[in-house]
Order: structure tokens, then sequence, then C-alpha cells
């Protein structure tokens, strides 16, 4: 048990942190999984010209500060541990007094391009991606590491480490050291997969000193213990244990119980994913072509890859920012969410139009920037409910194109579970199971990446052995099964849909 902590009727209580694109929360549970406390703090992302994207990490962390003192004074100060999740891929320098020295490059920020190239060209991107399971791309933590060394020549005297979010959240809160965690030091793209180690070979080639970088350790890994100053600031007793957390989308993945082969999440935000775990290394050709990762689950001895859709939430958004206006009055007045409402009011059977959701270029499995959004179908008979159909019906095709796919990298899924604004909506979860042709589940806890943190601060905190036992704190709340009439009409109209990318593909490189 941990320090501090007596009594032998005390429920012990662990915080999940995690630190998202435009937003963080903190949930406390308690040893059933209960959630006892919340608090949630949204944050800007500062756009520039050439698809940059920036954010003020500092930010970020008073933020953090504060939906962490929210959940404790909910849920109380006799918190054991604090893990953090956090989003992949962003990248700052910062110095030794652990402070930012300039705003985080987000993962969405694609002005690495020319780095991206050159990691090709100098590592080889089929060899970069066996050794490492990630193929050369801007949106990679090496590429904005490249960036900076080239770039801000200035801030070479004070860099001391590179941090992605994982290893400053854990910093702030008070890590004996500089360490990150496996499943986000494995998307860095310089991690060799085997060793579980910085490969030198390839940090020497790009020039990035490995002093730069932190120390990789396991998910779950107690890293030191919150100090008095900053319990006292956030509500949380002295001597909670400071847990190494990880990537969102694994920590995700675990807190809607994602802890063995044939079970995938399918999360839904601004974009979504569709993530699941294996227990041998997949660098074969068929991850490679389909831009799949291989990286670390969060669970030791286990492996990770999503399938991602760059439009999800967002274009539904889109559409009812720019179509939607009456909607959005009527949801006004009664008080109806507006998304729920387009949802609702659209047809139950499948779309009389398709649309390529491929507003932010194309995702897996072929990562086309170039690929570009379309609605086809259209007559004088289409409605805007129509469109809202025809997105929910081709998002949801975008990811069984990635289900095959990933079915032929030998990596078979069975059962989906979904958490995100999808799963609050009875409507797109059966159409889900519908296209699938699979069970879609529905939790109790819709936050599954703070679940996730929690069930590894839980662990660490000695309240479970093991990940795979703590899975008691996750409960499915509704089950979907598919409807064996729709899913053959779907499953025709799937047929025409998968040819749309190809027939447009020459026409959106012209435009």
């Amino acid at each position: 048990m941990v320090e501090n902590f007596d009594g032998d009727d005390l429920i012990m209580k662990f915080m999940g942190l995690d630190v998202g694109t435009t937003g963080v929360k903190a949930a406390v549970f308690d040893e059933s999984g209960k959630n006892i406390g919340y608090g949630f703090e949204s944050y800007e992302i500062i756009f520039g010209e050439g698809k940059q994207a920036e954010q003020d990490a500092e930010q970020v962390w008073r933020c953090a500060k504060k939906t962490m003192r929210d959940a404790s004074s909910m849920a109380g100060e006799d918190i054991a541990s604090i893990c953090v999740s956090a989003q992949g891929d962003a990248v700052m320098p910062i110095n030794k007094n652990r402070v930012a020295l300039c705003p985080a490059l987000l993962g969405m920020d694609y002005r690495t391009v020319v780095e991206a190239n050159r990691c090709a060209e100098v590592l080889g991107d089929y060899d970069l991606f066996k050794k490492t399971g990630m193929r050369p791309h801007p949106l990679n933590s090496l590429t904005k590491m490249m960036w900076f060394q080239k770039n801000r020549r200035d801030l070479s005297g004070e860099i001391w480490k590179y941090a992605t979010y994982s290893d400053f959240i854990l910093l702030k809160l008070g890590a004996d050291e500089s360490v990150i965690d496996l499943s986000m030091a494995s998307r860095v793209m310089a991690l060799d997969l085997e060793t579980k180690k910085w490969d030198r070979k390839i940090l020497e080639k790009v020039n990035i000193p490995e002093s730069y970088l932190s120390k990789p350790v396991q998910s779950g890994s107690v890293i030191g213990k919150l100090g008095a100053s900053l319990a006292d600031e956030i509500g949380v007793r002295s001597g909670a244990l400071i847990v190494a957390g990880g990537h969102d989308q694994p920590c995700a993945a675990l807190g809607a119980g994602i802890a063995q082969e044939g079970a995938a999440l399918d999360s839904h935000g601004t974009a979504e994913a569709l993530s699941t775990v294996f227990e041998t290394k997949h660098t074969d050709e068929n991850m490679y072509l389909g831009y799949y990762p291989c990286t670390y689950h969060v669970i030791p001895d286990q492996f990770f890859t999503f399938a991602l859709n760059h439009t999800g939430g967002i274009l539904l958004q889109w559409l009812r920012d720019n179509f939607c206006g009456d909607d959005a009055k009527v949801t006004g007045k009664n008080g109806i969410g507006s998304y729920a409402y387009m949802i609702d009011k659209s047809p139950d059977m499948p779309a009389s139009v398709m649309v390529l959701p491929h507003f932010n270029g194309s995702g897996t499995p072929w990562c086309d920037l170039r690929s570009k959004g379309a609605i086809l179908g259209l007559s004088m008979d289409t409605t805007r409910h129509d469109i809202v159909k025809a997105m929910l019906d081709s998002l949801t095709y975008e990811m069984k194109i990635n289900l095959e796919r990933l079915e032929q990298a030998k990596v078979k899924i069975e059962t989906i579970r979904c958490v995100g604004g999808a799963a609050r909506s009875p409507k797109w979860m059966q159409l889900k199971a519908d296209i699938f042709g699979r069970a879609v589940e529905t939790l109790e806890v819709r936050e599954a990446a703070c679940l996730g943190a929690a069930i590894l601060a839980a662990c660490a905190a000695g309240a479970f052995k093991t990940p795979a036992e703590a899975l008691a704190m996750v409960r499915v709340k509704d089950r979907f099964v598919p409807d064996s009439s729709l899913k053959r009409q779907y499953e025709r109209k799937y047929e025409t849909y998968v040819k749309i990318y190809d027939s447009l593909k020459q026409l959106n490189g012209e435009l």
C-alpha cells in the first residue's frame, strides 16, 4: 500500500489527468471505477501559415492545475496516485528549471515536411519503420526536434530537453528525473522497439543529441512523489505517487478495457481513431503501406496501433456552422444538443448521397494530404439531413476500410467499444454495428483516457497487481448488434463507396 494512507477501511482514490489538444481533463476514481471528481479546462491552438499549429505549454500546465484542483475538491485530498495521459507528437524545448522555452509544436503542425523527407532520405523509409514502428511523417516528434535544431538556434544554450507533453507534465508534477513512458517514446520515431532504448545511429544521423531526450520507462512506473507546495495548490495530499502514464490513445484503450487481441476502441473527438493491441511486433509491409504505426501499449509487453480519420466530430461541426443555422435555432430554444438533433433528424436508411470525408486530407490507409472532401449524388430532393446521414455513413465506411486493411496485416478485430461524442448517440452506434458487421459497445465511463491513466495509477499504488486485474474498473453500458437487413443494404452501398477515393484522386491532385 501507499505511505501516508492509513486506515483499513479507507477507500483508495486515483487521479487520471488527460492532456488533450484543445483541453485538459482531470478525473478521480475509486477502486470500483466510480468517477468521484472531475475538472475540465480548455485552451487555444495558435494557428499560422503553412499548416503551423502551436500551443502555450505553460498555459496548458496552468489549466492542468486548475482541473486537478477542481477534481480533488469534489473527491477529497486523499488521492493515492496521479498518472498522466497526453496528446501525442507535440514537442517543446525546456530548460533545467522545467520551463518551456517557446510554444510547443503540435502533432498537427506540418511545417516539418522537409525534415520528414530528410529522415526518409538518410534513414530509409521502410528501414526506419521496421526498427521504430514509425514511418517518416511531419506528424512525428523527431521531425519537430530537427526543426528546432535548425530554426531556433537562439535557444541552443538554454535547451535541457526536448519534451512531449508526457514528460513535460510529469516534470511539472515533480518527477525525480526527466522520463518518458514507452508508449509515447515509441511514437518519437527514434526508439528501437527491440531494445526499448533510443537508437543512437538514428539520432546521430539527424543531429539530435541523445542527452536532449528523456529516459524511456515503462508506463505505470512510479517516478516521484507530490511535493507539499504543489499538493497544497491542487488540493491533493502531499506524498501522492507520480506515475508514468502514456500516449492518450493507448491510455483510452486501457480505460475501455482493450487489453487483449481481437478488441478495439473507436474514439471520437475532433478526429476519430480506431485502436487495437497485439502481443507480437507487427512491422510488415501491410502495416507500412497502410500507415499503421507499431508502438508500445501502456500494458507491459503489448504493442499498439491505430487507424485514423482526420475528420470526426469536426465534420458535423463544419456542416452545422455553415449550413444548419435553422437547426441551431431550434436546439437553442429547446435545450437540445445540436449534434443530437442533426443525427436524430437524419434518415434511418443508408444515405441517398455519399460524402468523401477528406476535408483535411485522408487518414489511414492512404494518408494523402492532397485528397479533398466531396459530396456526390446531389439532387433537388437532397436535404441537409440527407447530407448529415451521408457524413455518418462515410466516416463509418472509412473505418470499415481500415478494419479490412488491418485484417490483411493479421490484426483481426471482432468487438469494438466506442467512446467520445458519437457514443452518446444510439442511432450512430447502431449504424456502426450495421456497417462494421460487428458488435459495438459503449461504456459507463466515457472519459476513457482519464480512466486508463487512473488504472495505471491504481496499479502503482498497490490496489491491483496488474492492469488486467484492474479492468474490473471498466464497465460496459450498452451493446449494439448488427441488423441483418440493414447490414446487407450497407454492404451494397459500401461496394460503391470504396471506389470514390481512387476515382477522385487525380482530380483532387489537380485542384
